[in-house]
């Protein structure tokens, strides 16, 4: 697959909108009429994106994309190549945020976003606790956030609004493997020894299974061919930032 196709490939099976998913977006609300007190949502842990985040970053890492899906110091980010991006950072052991933006599909206006495109601004920290503003920017993948998730070491909440953020079409439970692993299995498929065939469904769930403590082999059965040892390296990153 050439890079230029990473803005081709589908990432709609996610936790709402029209696509139907175990993660339910719609379902997750808390929140009631003009209740603007937070809302849980339905979102997988941060312990639980770690192996999907991790088995992606080593396929990209490993053909040579190292800086769409890695992970640095305290956080994990994850860009799909078309503007649009995730991060999760982490405050300390139990406090996180994920942070992220939709160029197209995020319909909150938040901060200097509201005033550069004249709108309605969303407050994404409204009811939130002052820890959620801890580091809110964007860099290094965008300019705008469309939306602020704060994990508390139980579950997730954001603020409670109506307007579309963006989550859904930015990808990332697709690309962490919850749902699935046919993007991971998109992008390790033109892996050179792999002669034109799709890594099996087990070496790809061992390869989420890991962890992020992707050893050398695990990832040879996933993409023959490719730089191995800079996609170990980049794997095991995710367990150091987090």
């Amino acid at each position: 697959m050439d890079r230029r196709c990473f803005l081709g490939i589908s990432f709609l099976g996610l936790v709402g909108g029209t696509v139907s998913s175990k993660y339910s977006y719609a379902e997750s609300f808390s929140g009631k009429g003009n209740d603007m007190s937070l809302v849980k949502i339905v979102l997988s842990s941060p312990k639980e994106l770690l192996g999907g985040w991790a088995a992606l970053a080593a396929v990209c890492a490993a053909r040579g994309w190292d800086d769409v899906v890695y992970a640095a110091s305290n956080q994990w980010l994850y860009h799909d190549g078309g503007g649009n991006w995730a991060c999760l950072r982490f405050k300390d052991k139990d406090q996180a945020i994920l942070i992220g933006h939709d160029h197209e599909y995020s319909e909150t206006y938040y901060g200097e976003a509201a005033k550069y495109f004249e709108e309605e601004e969303t407050d994404l920290l409204k009811g939130a606790p002052d820890w959620w503003g801890f580091d809110l920017s964007p860099l290094p993948f965008g300019e705008w956030i469309g939306f602020v998730y704060g994990w508390d070491g139980k579950g997730w909440q954001r603020a409670n609004y109506d307007k579309p953020d963006g989550f859904e079409s930015v990808g990332l439970l697709d690309a962490c493997s919850i749902t699935n692993t046919d993007t991971l299995k998109e992008f390790a498929s033109d892996a050179p020894g792999l002669k034109g065939q799709s890594p099996s469904l087990d070496s790809l769930k061992e390869l989420v299974a890991a962890n992020g403590n992707i050893s050398a082999k695990l990832l040879e059965n996933v993409v023959p061919g490719w730089d191995i040892a800079a996609g170990t390296a980049a794997a095991n990153k995710f367990i150091q930032a987090g």
